[in-house]
């Protein structure tokens, strides 16, 4: 004779028998790990291209977009600027459309997505960070930043702050905020 197991008890059961997915190098699912924090909007171009011109993107930097939705912020910087780019998102959509993205664009050589959890990766080797998060999505990177980044890297944020971390510059494009940070010396 079966007990009786209640829908409680049913749905536990369930989650415990449940296998989880296995997140080391296997192919990429078409459904985020988590959800993402937030949703995507893409940056305009001019805002793109002003978030590359104040950090000053060069054919030495590696840009690291953090949320990097359709690469183009990387792509830009690698097919305007000759730097090389990380694009970092959480969705595996975005994470397809950007590699389409580079390859129209010719940049596959210079650009690399990679599907992952911003905070929980590994982005030490930046010379520039771009961003487009909330406010309350940058105040929680800031101690990260602040940690794993070398003195100098210089961070872009389009359209939100950090707190009460200071710009060292804003700028206005089109109706959209732009924010320019630099990595302090300790």
């Amino acid at each position: 004779m079966w007990p009786t197991i209640n829908r409680t008890s049913l749905v536990l059961l369930t989650l415990v028998l449940m296998p989880l997915p296995f997140t080391g190098n296997a192919q990429e699912s078409d459904t985020p790990e988590r959800e993402p924090d937030i949703f995507y909007v893409p940056t305009p171009p001019a805002v793109v291209d002003a978030m590359l011109k104040v950090a000053n993107v060069g054919p030495n930097d590696i840009v690291y977009d953090l949320g990097s939705g359709d690469g183009r912020i990387v792509i830009a910087a690698a097919r305007d600027y000759g730097a090389r780019g990380i694009g970092i998102d959480i969705d595996p959509q975005r994470i397809k459309e950007a590699r389409v993205n580079a390859e129209n664009d010719k940049v596959t050589d210079r650009v690399t997505f990679k599907q992952a959890d911003l905070f929980e990766t590994d982005f030490s080797d930046a010379t520039v960070v771009t961003l487009y998060l909330l406010t309350d999505l940058n105040i929680k990177l800031r101690p990260k930043l602040m940690q794993d980044l070398k003195p100098g890297t210089r961070i872009v944020s389009h359209a939100f702050g950090m707190g009460d971390w200071e710009p060292l510059q804003t700028l206005d494009i089109d109706g959209s905020k732009v924010y320019y940070w630099v990595i302090p010396e300790p």
